[in-house]
């Protein structure tokens, strides 16, 4: 089933209402990250059930959270969409044109952080939102957007998979000194818009 959703852009003062959406997830499988021939072959992700499943909060992590990245990010070059079904919050994403976040160039947006209220996920809430966030990043110019997400959040990956999105980059060890997140791999997927 396709739920259509309303995506309006809101402004920096509306980041409380948005982080009322959670973002947490449960994990019960990860993907493995396993290297042939040291990764001159490839990189094979091979999903395993986890023996002690536990639930990801992105906004529970330290410094993280809508309502603190004013003070941690130049946002001037960010948009906010809020998802809304009628007059029902059901998620969100926040867009970053290019220049504010790794560096990225006037062709590339990034999706730093995309949220549907957990009775709506499963549902075609995800793919009618990611599809405004295309269509906003579309008006400026953009040519790709660049997603990240993590090997612990399977549902997530195969999303994006399932949405035309391709796995560019694989990095093993981009947490190093986030104690709650060293054990992850960092996955950035693109989707050409």
């Amino acid at each position: 089933m396709t739920t259509t959703i309303k995506a309006v852009e809101a402004s920096f003062d509306t980041l409380s209402r948005y982080s009322e959406v959670p973002i947490s997830f449960l994990v019960e499988s990860v993907f493995r990250v396993e290297p042939e021939e040291k990764g001159l072959a490839g990189i094979t992700l091979r999903e395993e059930k986890i023996a002690r499943p536990y639930v990801k909060d992105y906004d529970a992590a330290r410094g993280e959270g809508p309502t603190r990245w004013l003070k941690r990010f130049d946002m001037s070059g960010w948009g906010i969409l809020m998802a809304f079904i009628e007059d029902r919050h059901v998620g969100g994403a926040i867009v970053v044109l290019g220049g504010s976040i790794d560096n990225l160039d006037k062709r590339f947006a990034q999706l730093f952080d995309i949220r549907i209220h957990p009775d709506m996920r499963r549902r075609g809430t995800g793919a009618s939102l990611l599809q405004h966030v295309a269509d906003w990043a579309r008006q400026y110019g953009c040519e790709q957007l660049k997603i990240e997400t993590q090997n612990t959040n399977v549902p997530a990956c195969r999303f994006y998979a399932g949405q035309d999105c391709e796995l560019w980059h694989i990095e093993r060890y981009a947490y190093i000194g986030y104690p709650e997140s060293e054990h992850e791999t960092r996955l950035v997927w693109y989707l050409k818009l």
